[in-house]
């Protein structure tokens, strides 16, 4: 199984979208399952008022930050990578946007989301050369 497939199990399971994400990778991160999950509990419903940025693209750029070791490859960067994957697949970046809390149309369910986000961190971890089982 691969950790795209982790962190949608994590979603199913009741975690939100930011904890899914960070589960999914916590063994690569030297920190903490259990203070990753904490770290992501008030990330999820874009902030916990719809309003921001999507808990699953938060989660992979926390791990992102967290697995860049080297000060040459800006994670900044590479988070707008990502960002941008994830905004092609899901169709926004705003969990506003994507729930269609103002337009009652769905753009993306969050389990898609979730996956959409890991999709992309496990692209832009293998374009900077840091590996995941998942990579090989």
């Amino acid at each position: 199984m691969s950790r795209i497939d982790d962190a949608m199990n994590y979603k199913n399971m009741g975690f939100n979208c930011t904890q899914s994400v960070l589960k999914a990778y916590s063994d690569l991160t030297g920190v903490d399952y259990d203070i990753l999950g904490k770290i992501g509990s008030g990330f999820g419903i874009g902030m916990g008022n719809l309003e921001a940025t999507c808990g699953s693209l938060i989660g992979a750029n926390i791990i992102l930050g967290l697995l860049n070791n080297d000060p040459r490859k800006r994670t900044m960067t590479m988070s707008a990578k990502m960002l941008n994957s994830f905004k092609e697949n899901a169709g926004h970046t705003q969990c506003k946007v994507l729930k269609g809390i103002e337009t009652g149309k769905v753009l993306c369910p969050c389990i898609d989301c979730v996956k959409y986000a890991s999709m992309a961190l496990e692209e832009t971890l293998k374009e900077a050369g840091i590996e995941t089982d998942a990579n090989n």
